[in-house]
Parts: C-alpha cells; sequence; structure tokens
C-alpha cells in the first residue's frame, strides 16, 4: 500500500476531489495549510502599513493500493498541471500496515 499526499493550491480542490472519487477513493484527508511550498507569504498593505499574510495551501492524502498508486499520481499530476511555477507537489510514501478500530475490535492490515 502507498500513502499520497498532494499539497494543491485551494482552487484545485474541487478538481482533485473529483478525481478521488471517480478512482473510487472516499476515504481522503483534507488539510489547511499555511507557510507551505514557495509562495509563503504575500506582502500586503493596510491604511499604509505593510504586512505579510499567510498563503495557504491545501494537502490532500489518500492511501492507496500499490498498483493502482503510480496511474493515480499521473492523474493528480495531470490536474495540477498548468505550466506555471508551484503547481504543487506529489509525494508517494510506503505504508507498512493499516489499523482500523470499530465498536472496539482492531482489523491490522499489512502491505505485501
Amino acid at each position: 500500500m502507498k500513502k499520497i499526499e498532494a499539497v494543491i493550491e485551494p482552487f484545485k480542490l474541487d478538481e482533485i476531489k473529483q478525481l478521488l472519487h471517480a478512482e473510487k477513493l472516499h476515504r481522503v484527508n483534507i488539510f489547511e495549510m499555511k507557510g507551505a511550498g514557495c509562495a509563503q507569504g504575500k506582502l500586503k498593505q493596510y491604511r499604509g502599513v505593510h504586512y505579510v499574510e499567510d498563503a495557504f495551501e491545501i494537502k490532500v492524502e489518500a492511501i492507496v493500493d500499490d498498483d493502482d498508486s503510480e496511474r493515480i499520481v499521473e492523474a493528480i499530476l495531470a490536474v495540477l498541471r498548468s505550466g506555471d511555477l508551484c503547481d504543487g507537489e506529489v509525494l508517494v510514501l510506503p505504508v507498512e500496515k493499516v489499523a482500523t478500530l470499530r465498536r472496539g475490535r482492531s482489523d491490522l492490515r499489512r502491505s505485501h
């Protein structure tokens, strides 16, 4: 099993969610992150005072089977690719085991 982590611009979230839903990945974690990527802040001005506003990005995580990981990563990259700098970032990490708790029981699955 693999864990896919994608750091994306907020306006791409709906497209990524549609893609993952089409791939039958319904268990997806989504986080709002500050200070990530190459755009870590935007210089703003309010009433003559300059300040840096933290830029935020979205992090999407999903656990997938080994056989599906490359195809899903390529699909995510296709959605993110715009030709501009800082389109996003995708990481693929190995998953050794997944423990699911249901009604006091533990279901432990190991990756092959």
